[in-house]
């Protein structure tokens, strides 16, 4: 049997997509009958009561216990939709079961809702809607109640269609749709919406090219190396403690300085001494893992799974610091103006807010799990091990540095741009790396055979890594968000204005 022919250029047609369509598993398995439903109102209720014992019989309890289920039933919405950016590329990569997948996405949910989530809860409740506007304790309740119910409506309505649009874009649009019809367009904070606006358009650029800088790495250092085990067992684990660094670095900012202050040096120290610690101790586990491995790309995949599953961890911890505002920055809101006890959109959220919020997007997760992965990634570009560790690392850094800063971002919007950094930066390095090109000239001169003529440009143009063919579908799903809630919010506020006040 003759040697098959090294290929100078890839054939860029990718024929296993379908394989990342194994995260929708999860649905078949939580979603049957109507035992979700009826699980997803017992903790709507649950919410309720919640909020009721907290309220100890104040005025305004009843409004609380109503703001408590809509926020509940909003952070369900944002498990549901966004779970896919989470956990998807390591599922459908085949380096986790469904299982355990949704088990630490439920985990570090929670662990970044009540660790650090207060940031971006402030810019909802506070930053959008002045707090300096002549709005009243009564309108801004009712604004901040049809906000929630407009977002998680459109939320709930784009997961049932299998859109993958932005939770945090639905509730700025809520928000700025009430706000307005509640007290004109001069009562929102215009210098706040054009930050959160800048912070949408540059967060996915930035997601693609950490994405696109990672991946570049990976092929130079690991990939197209004449011993790819060997590079593998030395950067690997520098990986791991350079994301295990940022980590810690980020937990002592946000976590830490809550029981003592704790300086920018002081946190970049520790986050250095656990980024030394896991590299010693990942090295062994790497090296073993490594041992009788074929130098092939197909078993560096088995070296990623590690890599892969440490970032999709860190990615559904940025996720709940940062999406669970979505949920319950109005509720903080409401909360305070109810009580009376931080002004119009004052206060940070109490410990039962964030509760409801971070067990909601979980019990989200659980229920109704990931139905959106077959746009996000079976059908932009292939992921392997490899490029999803890159999207998921690059989704979660941009995540934590925007949730740092106080900017309600979109983690669909930055995975979907982290997914497109690698689906282009593939096309790129295809066509013009010298590396790879020496690389293959040398494997085919191993092999004594003639590398393969490149294909003919409109061949080229007909099979590209990335599918262009859904990006304008995506970017118009974003696009109407923002009118669609704020539109929906405003027409909910003037039916509850003409009920209540």
């Amino acid at each position: 049997m003759g040697k098959s022919t090294p290929k100078l250029v890839k054939p860029t047609l990718d024929k296993d997509l379908d394989k990342i369509a194994y995260v929708e598993e999860a649905s078949q398995h939580v979603s049957r009958g109507l035992a979700p439903y009826g699980l997803a109102l017992i903790f709507l209720l649950l919410a309720a009561i919640v909020a009721a014992a907290a309220a100890t019989d104040r005025p305004g309890t009843a409004v609380v216990m109503a703001a408590a289920a809509l926020a509940a039933y909003m952070a369900m919405n944002i498990g549901a939709n966004d779970v896919t950016n989470n956990v998807g590329p390591a599922v459908g990569a085949r380096v986790i079961s469904m299982g355990a997948a949704l088990s630490m996405a439920v985990v570090f949910e929670i662990a970044g809702a009540m660790i650090a989530g207060d940031q971006v809860v402030a810019t909802i409740s506070q930053g959008i809607i002045s707090p300096a506007t002549s709005l009243t304790a009564n309108a801004y309740i009712w604004a901040m109640m049809a906000a929630l119910l407009s977002a998680g409506l459109w939320v709930n309505f784009a997961t049932w269609v299998n859109a993958p649009v932005s939770t945090t874009h639905s509730i700025v649009g809520g928000v700025l749709g009430a706000g307005a019809a509640a007290a004109g367009l001069g009562s929102l904070n215009w210098g706040i919406v054009a930050g959160i606006t800048a912070s949408w358009v540059v967060s996915p650029l930035l997601g693609g090219v950490i994405a696109a800088l990672v991946l570049a790495f990976i092929k130079e250092f690991i990939i197209y190396r004449e011993d790819k085990i060997a590079s593998a067992m030395r950067w690997v684990p520098v990986l791991i403690a350079v994301m295990t660094a940022t980590f810690a670095t980020y937990i002592s900012i946000e976590g830490l300085n809550r029981i003592t202050p704790i300086s920018l040096p002081a946190a970049l120290a520790i986050g250095v001494v656990c980024g030394l610690l896991v590299w010693l101790a990942v090295r062994p586990v790497v090296r073993r893992q490594a041992a009788g491995l074929e130098n092939r790309n197909q078993s560096l995949r088995k070296l990623f799974r590690l890599p892969l599953i440490c970032a999709a961890a860190l990615l559904s911890f940025a996720h709940g610091a940062n999406d669970v505002a979505n949920a319950i920055g109005p509720l903080t809101g409401i909360v305070s103006a109810t009580f009376a006890d931080g002004g119009i959109g004052g206060g940070a959220p109490q410990f039962w807010v964030l509760s409801i919020g971070a067990l909601g997007i979980s019990l989200g997760i659980l229920l109704f799990g990931p139905r959106l992965i077959r746009i996000v990634g079976q059908e932009i570009t292939k992921l392997n091990p490899m490029r999803a560790y890159c999207v998921s690392l690059s989704t979660a850094t941009t995540v934590i540095l925007a949730s740092a800063l106080g900017f309600p971002v979109s983690s669909t919007h930055i995975a979907v741009g982290a997914v497109f950094g690698v689906g282009f930066f593939r096309e790129w390095y295809t066509r013009h790396s010298k590396r790879r090109v020496e690389y293959m000239r040398a494997k085919a001169e191993r092999w004594d055979v003639e590398p393969k003529a490149e294909r003919n440009p409109e061949e080229i143009r007909r099979r590209y890594l990335v599918r262009r063919s859904h990006f304008m579908t995506i970017v118009a799903a974003w696009v109407i968000t923002v009118p669609a809630s704020a539109g929906l919010a405003a027409a909910l506020y003037w039916v509850m204005s003409h009920l209540v006040l």
